[in-house]
């Protein structure tokens, strides 16, 4: 896993030294497969405005991302 910097805020609660540690570290392993490339690829969907197309298979998303980068072609939220 990676180091980051996170801002935890809370509110009206004080934590020790070592429960905001825990915390801060259950939240680097679930961020650690919330961001991974599958499901980025789940989340997001390719617009391609060269062929007027909306690409959503995860294998192609991952090989379009892959490429260099081409005018036109954006990557979207589904959210």
């Amino acid at each position: 896993m990676q180091d980051r910097d996170l801002l935890v805020i809370t509110r009206d609660k004080i934590y020790t030294d070592e429960q905001l540690q825990d915390y801060v570290e259950s939240l680097t392993r679930m961020l650690f497969y919330a961001e991974s490339m599958d499901n980025f690829c789940i989340a997001n969907e390719i617009l391609d405005l060269n062929r007027y197309k909306l690409i959503n298979r995860p294998f192609r998303i991952k090989q379009i991302i892959s490429e260099p980068e081409k005018p036109f072609v954006f990557i979207v939220n589904k959210n």
